[in-house]
């Protein structure tokens, strides 16, 4: 732990800021009219400056991973400092230099999270990468990285044999010839680091899931994310000693929010669940064993859950939540038929933390993903006409700019002004707001369409659709058409159950015919295995150029179903 009078200054003003947030959790109007960043100075490292400070002789258990065959492992704050130090000393040993950029492509393993902590005490940059990418991704992103150092599980070293550069090239696990061991790392000395930064050095950079376009490099400071994390714990509702568990993959923002930075903010145990192939009633019983108070997923997930037998709410629980995409109305309400909780909606995106949500003490209102954060001036901008609406782009206001919100793209100064025009950041999200501020999500910017001149939301299409059982999962989107310039085609996922028949196209067909308004009713539908991401996005660009592909053809899709060969539904 580093000693100096700025340290023990920025500690306390963090621990003064995360305290005051705690205290406000279930009154989130009063925390955001009081809280106000915490002043860290200029020279903020969290991983020194917050995290060995709160780890000092703490024998709580930061880190809590069990594998699925019941192998577990448990480490302690104190141990989580004192291993990441002699990580660090290791790292700067085989080459690691502050500003390096270090490439870590590891799974929810304890390696993961003591090198984090290692990588940003010395003041390098890291950039999470997931193990499912390929060769090409990967020298993709080695080029328009910079990466200096690669660190990685053995078993993965191959996928390197035909990407090129000079960089450094570590591995985890068993020898791998030309890489250097991880094991090394054991015989290190733990020493204290110096710190010798900026709050504004980069510390991290996330490459964005890619849903429409080439993965853009997200770039964060030592401030915006690990500072900037304060409103997520806020939102999650964490206090010290909750057990925390966040379905989530290493190499996409979430893991940061959920699984590392939020916890360890709130001096709580990151809880991980390692399974092979997704077994809800396996999971739920790991909540139940662990005693889980607080558990966060996305929007699969939790569909996944309602269509399991997933008994009575775990003891401990206190919060649910779900982030990545809206979650439709009615998985909430089954969740909360099932175990008398609310799943809390909240809002963020690689570039900032969370922005948008729900409490632990709002008052909810179905279908909102709630009001801004304490923190965090969001507003709505109409697209055509620039000024603030009621209706329009979510975007931050630059004028007070958050803490919170990414220093730009690395290497890329035209998507960083674009993204960042006419003094506001724009997300690229549409919303509405209500009388009392709380923001409802309608879709992506580049996702809504229009239909016979109605504006289309293919969110509120695809929460209709969730309400029949038939449907596991819906993607909905525009199919070009002489008359209407668009009609809704919805590509669907069945449930168990259920197969890909006449019955179940006007099964689906009738309840969107009686649940949406005729601009919004689904005209096709197709049975369909969704196209998704690596961080399990639905990639509806896929789906909007296949449909745009057919129409230029002038061929039906012959694997769609269309209510016009249904009369009993189209009349």
């Amino acid at each position: 732990m580093n000693d100096s009078p700025h340290t023990a200054t920025a500690t306390s003003n963090f621990r003064a800021a995360r305290d005051q947030l705690m205290e406000l959790r279930l009154d989130q109007p009063r925390a955001s009219s009081e809280f106000r960043w915490p002043d860290v100075g200029d020279g903020f490292n969290w991983a020194l400056d917050w995290f060995d400070a709160l780890a000092q002789d703490n024998p709580r258990i930061a880190l809590w991973i069990v594998e699925e065959d019941g192998r577990e492992k448990k480490v302690t704050y104190a141990e989580m400092a004192r291993r990441s130090d002699q990580v660090a000393v290791w790292l700067r040993s085989v080459g690691v230099e502050r500003g390096d950029h270090v490439m870590l492509m590891l799974g929810n393993q304890v390696e993961l999270w003591e090198l984090m902590l290692a990588i940003l005490k010395l003041g390098a940059v890291i950039l999470p990468t997931s193990e499912m990418l390929g060769t090409a991704d990967l020298a993709d992103r080695v080029l328009r990285g910079g990466v200096k150092h690669v660190i990685l599980n053995s078993h993965d070293a191959g996928k390197f044999d035909g990407v090129e550069g000079d960089f450094g090239r570590i591995t985890v696990g068993a020898p791998v010839d030309g890489w250097t061991s991880y094991d090394g790392s054991t015989s290190a000395e733990a020493q204290t680091i110096a710190n010798d930064g900026r709050s504004d050095d980069p510390s991290i950079i996330y490459f964005t899931s890619g849903t429409t376009s080439k993965p853009k490099m997200v770039l964060h400071s030592q401030m915006s994310y690990p500072v900037g994390h304060l409103t997520t714990m806020y939102w999650i509702g964490l206090i010290p000693g909750d057990v925390h568990l966040a379905i989530s993959s290493p190499g996409w923002g979430k893991h940061a929010w959920s699984l590392f930075f939020a916890p360890w903010i709130a001096e709580a145990t990151i809880f991980v669940y390692n399974y092979g192939k997704f077994d809800p009633k396996a999971l739920v019983a790991q909540l139940h064993r662990a005693e889980v108070t607080t558990f966060c997923a996305p929007p699969t997930v939790w569909r996944m859950l309602i269509q399991a037998d997933i008994g009575p709410k775990p003891e401990h629980m206190r919060e649910l939540l779900s982030a990545g995409e809206p979650l439709n109305p009615e998985v909430i309400t089954q969740i909360q038929r099932a175990w008398g909780l609310t799943i809390r909606d909240g809002y963020g995106q690689t570039e900032t933390t969370a922005i948008v949500g729900n409490g632990p003490g709002t008052e909810l209102k179905a279908g909102s993903m709630g009001p801004p954060l304490p923190g965090v001036a969001a507003v709505l901008v109409d697209p055509i006409t620039g000024e603030l609406s009621d209706e329009g782009e979510v975007c931050l206001d630059l004028g007070i700019r958050p803490v919170n919100l990414m220093t730009g793209y690395h290497g890329d100064v035209n998507k960083t002004d674009d993204a960042m025009r006419d003094g506001y950041f724009h997300t690229g999200d549409v919303a509405s707001r209500d009388a009392n501020g709380y923001l409802t999500f309608i879709g992506r910017t580049d996702d809504i369409f229009k239909s016979s001149d109605y504006k289309v939301s293919p969110f509120e299409v695809e929460s209709a659709l969730l309400e029949h059982p038939a449907v596991a999962e819906a993607a909905v989107v525009p199919a070009p058409d002489a008359t209407r310039l668009n009609i809704t085609k919805a590509y669907v996922s069945l449930a168990p159950g259920w197969e890909p028949t006449a019955e179940t196209a006007a099964a689906v067909l009738r309840h969107a015919r009686i649940t949406l308004p005729p601009y919004e009713r689904v005209r096709r539908v197709e049975f369909f295995e969704l196209p998704k991401t690596s961080s399990g996005k639905i990639r509806r660009v896929e789906l909007r150029e296949r449909e745009t592909e057919a129409a230029a053809s002038g061929i039906p899709i012959p694997t769609e179903w269309r209510d016009d060969q249904f009369p009993e539904i189209r009349n």
